[in-house]
């Protein structure tokens, strides 16, 4: 059983992992999101487990914010990520990029197999209508080889650190509550 300070380097291991495939990914690709878009934060319906926020909660506890951010989460019913900064230009309108979960590190520069075992782009429809050639050059390249990080497996990665903590999806602002304080929680007892 790792401690919580080896799970969060664990699953920070696998986000380094995964930042390294989707950099070398768009190198081979030329997709992009367009510079301050974010459009896909504003989805209201964002699921995610509580491992991947781990470290993000990590951060609040050893920051001295896990009190003020669970504060904030329970007295706040939003379906938007509250991480999600709509007034910050630049990484994705995140306030916390570096912490930010699997899902959003995933979303656009990744695949998932279908029923036949091909795998296919999951991206967004502003790059899929608004870099038309790009994307069906993309799908052409996965379809004869072009590495590219497939969702599952990363997801597997995870539960490989702890099941418990990565079998279930939640909104992704309850996945942030649960991790904030499963932390707090691993901390009362230390």
């Amino acid at each position: 059983m790792n401690s919580l300070e080896e799970k969060v380097k664990l699953v920070e291991a696998v986000f380094q992992k995964l930042d390294h495939e989707i950099s070398k990914f768009q190198s081979a690709t030329t997709l992009h999101c367009k510079f301050g878009c974010g459009r896909c934060c504003f989805k209201p319906d964002i699921e995610a487990t509580i491992l991947e926020f781990i470290p993000f909660a990590f951060h609040l506890y050893r920051s001295n914010q896990a009190e003020s951010w669970l504060n904030k989460l329970q007295e706040i019913d939003a379906e938007i990520c509250l991480i999600l900064n709509p007034t910050q230009a630049g990484t994705g309108l995140c306030s916390e990029y570096t912490h930010r979960g699997l899902i959003c590190r995933l979303f656009g520069y990744s695949a998932r197999t279908n029923k036949y075992g091909k795998k296919e782009l999951v991206t967004c429809q502003i790059i899929k209508t608004e870099q038309t050639n790009s994307f069906a050059d993309t799908e052409k390249k996965i379809e004869g080889g072009l590495d590219v990080p497939v969702m599952n497996e990363f997801y597997m990665q995870l539960a490989s650190i702890d099941f418990d903590l990565s079998r279930d999806f939640y909104p992704i602002n309850m996945a942030i509550k649960k991790a904030i304080e499963a932390v707090m929680h691993y901390y009362a007892y230390r």
